[in-house]
């Protein structure tokens, strides 16, 4: 079968994709990932052919930025993570303001520039199933014009279909005068020019592609499909530092690449005041920290490592502990390899993924804003103290490793297509 993936140009969140698109080829599939033109070196890297649609990037970047803006934290502007984080806030206008905004600032940027070309490239190359990032509407009115079978594939805590369920919840509550649909309008605006009417699974897909394992899931009523997550880090070198197991325990520390290190200021965190938190203490601290933030630091405590990037995938098994800023990836590969997490999430689904995690017994959480030295130290003497972390840990790992693996899944894949495919 034929199969297109469709992706925002976000590094992060392609990641998520390779390792099934790579199994559906190598069980002699024919895979295409359609994403727009600047990103097409981004997923040749990855040995995946691309299919560049759209005349430019418009409004999202090839490293992706969750905002980060300080406007999405005043009351009035929703955000889709609120639903989990702050239910308190959710009533009908609050739901209504944050629909009409996302479409506007985020579902239109990521979509409009891919839409037309990616409907003009399924109609040639009449894909039999479409796997989309799930901002990349641009995926599902596609597979509908052409009768293909479409899933969503997850990169995190399904927010989206948990927000969608209470959006129209709340919906059939108004009076029919006050009953908009920013979502859902705007998508039937593009799905009507080619001739398709809408319906509800170009929202949230005929089935969902989820690698996260139980304990960490958030989820909507969606028909919901597990798949074990597998580390992608795209080009990556392991130094020859990580061949060895280390001498003393080893704790990592790494703040991302992304959202956190792309604020004007920096890291949130003081990465200082946590180095000198952790100097006296018998352990490696491998600290994978921005060059720009290296520079920034008075000293460097002699148990400390410092190094701009290591794959997360080579360095958490050395672990005793890791300590992170509770980005998707950093966190699943951690979780992967059963080491207990310190995490300090920000915004976005950071705090979402903490929670779960921390509920769990695999780890701890300090709010970033709230996060100092001395109680990074706090917490993570109790995670290389307390037998009870190593405990859940390898327990969360064991319930990710019972996950069906991209090979195992494509045979299902096969079937789902079958099922929905028009």
């Amino acid at each position: 079968m034929r199969v297109l993936f469709v992706t925002e140009p976000a590094k992060t969140l392609f990641h998520f994709m390779v390792p099934l698109a790579s199994a559906l080829r190598t069980a002699g599939h024919e895979v295409a990932v359609a994403s727009q033109p600047d990103f097409a070196e981004t997923i040749t890297q990855a040995g995946l052919t691309a299919v560049p649609v759209g005349s430019r990037n418009y409004g999202r970047t090839a490293d992706f930025d969750d905002g980060g803006d300080e406007e999405e934290d005043e009351p009035g502007f929703p955000r889709p993570y609120d639903v989990v984080d702050f239910p308190e806030r959710i009533t009908w206008e609050y739901m209504k303001s944050g629909y009409d905004n996302h479409v506007e600032w985020w579902y239109k940027a990521v979509n409009v520039p891919m839409i037309h070309q990616l409907v003009v490239f399924a109609r040639q190359w009449q894909p039999d199933l479409v796997i989309w990032e799930t901002a990349a509407f641009a995926g599902s009115i596609a597979a509908k014009v052409v009768g293909a079978a479409h899933a969503r594939l997850l990169w995190s805590v399904d927010i989206f279909s948990v927000t969608r369920a209470h959006y129209l919840n709340l919906k059939e509550r108004q009076p029919p005068e006050d009953r908009g649909d920013a979502l859902a309008e705007w998508i039937t605006s593009n799905v009507n020019r080619y001739g398709v009417e809408f319906s509800e699974d170009l929202i949230t897909g005929h089935f969902t592609i989820d690698q996260l394992p139980d304990p960490l899931r958030v989820i909507g009523d969606v028909h919901n499909v597990p798949l074990r997550y597998v580390p992608y880090n795209g080009t990556a070198t392991v130094e020859n530092w990580l061949w060895t197991p280390p001498a003393r325990p080893r704790v990592g520390l790494t703040l991302g690449s992304s959202i956190i290190a792309e604020r004007p200021d920096g890291y949130i965190v003081d990465v200082q005041d946590i180095l000198t938190s952790l100097a006296d203490l018998d352990i490696e601290v491998v600290a994978t920290i921005d060059r720009a933030e290296q520079a920034k630091l008075r000293e460097v405590p002699d148990n400390a490592r410092l190094v701009h990037f290591a794959p997360v995938d080579a360095l958490a098994p050395t672990c005793t502990a890791v300590i992170h800023h509770a980005g998707i990836g950093t966190m699943a590969t951690t979780t992967l390899h059963g080491v207990p997490q310190l995490s300090l999430p920000w915004d976005s689904d950071q705090p979402a993924l903490a929670r779960k995690l921390a509920e769990y017994g695999a780890g701890l959480e300090i709010h970033a804003t709230e996060a100092t030295g001395a109680g990074v130290r706090e917490c993570l003497l109790r995670l290389l103290d307390e037998p009870s972390f190593g405990e859940r840990a390898r327990a969360l790992r064991d319930e990710m490793l019972a996950m069906p693996t991209p090979n195992e899944l494509v045979p299902h894949l096969e079937e789902l297509t079958d099922k929905y495919r028009q």
